[in-house]
């Protein structure tokens, strides 16, 4: 084997063992998911994180991936639609990408390492919809949901700024996915959010909200550190190749966030609520790394802390705003993907270090210094950009998917199943069957 051939087998090998990595997340996802909600709810909840990644995978195979890489306009991919039919497994150089995927040729991998490792990504915007509809909507008309959001939803701004698009050409960076995947996800979410409304009971006459506890915080906890655990594929595998100096320093600088924003969560909740709410505390954590997300290769280890610690408080404050809006997330997910990564690809343009991502070789042609480390707006002003025409495009087409579903298959399932749970309702079994919960003692 030559030095090349070498080359491309360990990069593929690091590229394929961070996609598991980040497939694995999908077992946190449901374990975080299922623990903040009631008992009466599981089973629908654990279906629903499971079968999403099956729609994804289809979806994105079969449209998805071309709209986001394949060659063609600055809004989206026009060739290669049915994503790599065809296709060999040979690098990713010359015909092997048949002339139609130019957006990938920075990387050696081979095509379909590469097409897993972003399939991946996407089954992860799609899962985070389903935490913040969880309770109240009707599995077919989420399934449905997934299957257009990975098809369209995704892919179109994913093409605008890793597919070679507009917002790419014009400055726009997102090194793992704070706005590509979690903001997207988040807007999604909203909008599924607006046309469901609140579960019953959710909010007291005056409007006040009227708590709903997880029914297993053993293993909500258990689900973050899985996810914790995942995103050390996340972030670190996105440099696509066996960078050393960089991956450690993605991998130092994810941790770093995640830590801060568990600790500035815990102390805000504290002072906010009066007790250190083991949800923030939980949520803290994901908003850090939701937040590090974009900028993970970009800023330094003092910069991480700084944005984990500034994340662990905005999802704090954000729960309360949403609350307060009457907008029903049982499990946070606006807070944590939407909020925390609209702040995260913000503070690249306030983090970045030019000289920094020069040194470890993740520097970009458009990558400015952010404004605290004196580069001036250039940077922010192409993050601001990125993040308002992702919220206009993906809430608005969101909104219209969620009316549409409403208006064919309807979206919320009766009062009476709602209120029995539905476990029963809609798959006909229970997740504890035969076990008596006592909630007094």
């Amino acid at each position: 084997m030559d030095e090349q051939a070498l080359r491309i087998a360990l990069d593929t090998l690091w590229v394929l063992l961070t996609g598991f990595l980040v497939f694995f997340m999908n077992l946190g996802f449901a374990m975080v998911e299922s623990g903040l909600c009631r008992a009466k709810n599981t089973v629908n909840i654990l279906a629903k994180n499971f079968i999403v990644f099956a729609v994804s995978s289809l979806a994105y195979y079969l449209l998805g991936f071309g709209l986001m890489f394949g060659n063609g306009s600055p809004l989206a991919g026009t060739q290669g639609l049915v994503a790599v039919l065809g296709a060999d497994n040979s690098p990713a150089t010359g015909d092997a990408y048949r002339g139609v995927y130019a957006a990938l040729g920075w990387t050696g991998v081979p095509l379909w390492a590469k097409f897993f490792f972003q399939l991946v990504f996407c089954g992860t915007a799609a899962t985070i919809v389903s935490g913040a509809v969880a309770e109240r909507i009707r599995f077919p008309s989420f399934i449905v949901f997934s299957a257009i959001i990975c098809a369209v939803l995704y892919p179109v701004t994913g093409h605008w700024i890793w597919g070679g698009g507009w917002l790419a050409t014009r400055g726009m960076l997102d090194f793992a996915g704070s706005s590509v995947v979690h903001s997207v996800g988040g807007w999604a979410a909203l909008a599924g959010i607006v046309v469901l409304g609140p579960r019953i009971g959710r909010y007291k006459p005056d409007g006040s909200p009227k708590p709903m506890y997880g029914h297993n915080m053993t293993i909500a906890t258990l689900g973050v550190f899985v996810l914790w655990f995942g995103w050390f594929g996340f972030n670190p595998g996105s440099t696509m190749a066996v960078n050393a100096a960089a991956i450690a320093h993605i991998a130092v600088t994810t941790n770093a966030a995640a830590a801060a924003a568990t600790l500035t969560a815990t102390a805000t909740a504290w002072l906010l609520l009066g007790k250190p709410d083991l949800s923030m505390i939980l949520n803290g954590c994901l908003a850090g790394l939701v937040a590090v997300t974009a900028g993970c290769a970009f800023v330094s280890v003092p910069s991480a802390l700084a944005i984990g610690a500034a994340a662990g408080i905005i999802v704090v404050f954000a729960v309360v705003l949403f609350d307060k809006l009457r907008l029903d997330d049982p499990v946070g997910a606006l807070s944590v993907h939407l909020a925390g990564g609209v702040f995260g690809t913000l503070a690249v343009g306030l983090f970045a270090d030019k000289g920094l991502a020069a040194a470890i070789g993740t520097d970009a042609p458009a990558l400015s210094s952010g404004l605290l480390l004196g580069g001036g707006l250039r940077q922010l002003g192409a993050q601001a950009l990125g993040v308002l025409c992702v919220a206009v495009f993906t809430f608005g087409l969101a909104l219209v998917v969620w009316l549409l579903i409403k208006a064919v298959m309807g979206v919320r399932v009766p009062r009476a199943e709602e209120l029995r749970g539905l476990d029963i309702g809609e798959h006909g079994m229970e997740a504890y069957s035969g076990f008596q919960i006592f909630t007094n003692m």
